[in-house]
């Protein structure tokens, strides 16, 4: 935090609701990787089909797009979405325009897991998105 303006000290209330918050997130993690783990795929694949479908960009992402999104190595990633082609949820696709760029897209398949991965994290963020928002906003005051 960069905030330099801000001179009030930190209160023994204000570490018990950072520590609060810290777990709720992590509460919320370690069930986002149960479910993704129940439905046979790693949490860092349920993480890369999010990322392809809520990609913003005029084309799907490029690996290298994707890396960075992930916050991985190129290699990394190349990993990735080789295991994820082998099981059928995203296929490459050649750039029109340039051969050295290949795009990263879901398969019907890829669209389906991500589907019913996403409303399980809903039901899941339903469940504990109003601590998460009190402790959030008790934070930023």
């Amino acid at each position: 935090m960069n905030d330099t303006s801000e001179t009030r000290s930190v209160s023994d209330a204000d570490y018990a609701t950072l520590a609060d918050f810290r777990s709720a997130l992590r509460k919320f993690l370690r069930t986002s990787e149960e479910i993704a783990t129940s439905l046979g795929l790693t949490p860092q694949q349920h993480q890369a089909l999010l990322a392809i479908k809520g990609f913003t960009g005029d084309k799907p992402p490029t690996i290298s797009q994707l890396a960075a999104r992930l916050h991985v190595r190129h290699n990394s990633a190349v990993g990735l979405v080789n295991r994820l082609a082998r099981q059928r949820l995203v296929r490459r696709k050649d750039s029109q325009v340039d051969r050295r760029q290949v795009y990263v897209v879901l398969t019907a398949r890829g669209a389906a897991m991500l589907d019913k991965l996403t409303h399980s994290h809903r039901i899941e963020l339903r469940r504990i998105g109003g601590e998460i928002t009190r402790l959030l906003t008790e934070l930023t005051r």
